[in-house]
């Protein structure tokens, strides 16, 4: 007798591994952050806050003035460390963050900082 049931799995139907996603499964976020925030930690915090809310992505200083980051993760966490950046730590200045979401994802693996 034939069964009607399979044990075919899809991709799917699984959850990723720790620390993999697959693209587009997750909300991104891209900001260019302008104001005083270069020499003043604003990387690490970014940094910092990201990792505390399970962000992936990156942040980098840009040879304008201003730090540029991008990020994935679930909405409500993204939103939250987008309040985050628009105050910024101690001794920064923040006078603007550019903001642009998207639904297709890089597929970082964890959030760091990148270049000098």
């Amino acid at each position: 007798m034939r069964s009607n049931t399979s044990n075919t799995r899809f991709a799917l139907d699984t959850a990723p591994l720790r620390g993999q996603m697959l693209a587009g499964s997750m909300p991104h976020l891209h900001v260019v952050v302008r104001g005083r925030v270069q020499g003043v930690g604003f990387r690490y915090f970014v940094l910092k806050r990201a990792r505390a809310l399970s962000l992936t992505g990156h942040v980098r200083n840009r040879p304008d003035g201003t730090v540029e980051a991008e990020a994935e993760g679930p909405r409500s966490a993204l939103e939250a460390w987008l309040e985050q950046l628009r105050e910024g730590p101690a001794g920064a200045r923040v006078d603007g963050v550019d903001e642009r979401w998207g639904d297709e994802g890089s597929g970082f693996e964890r959030f760091e900082i990148v270049g000098s």
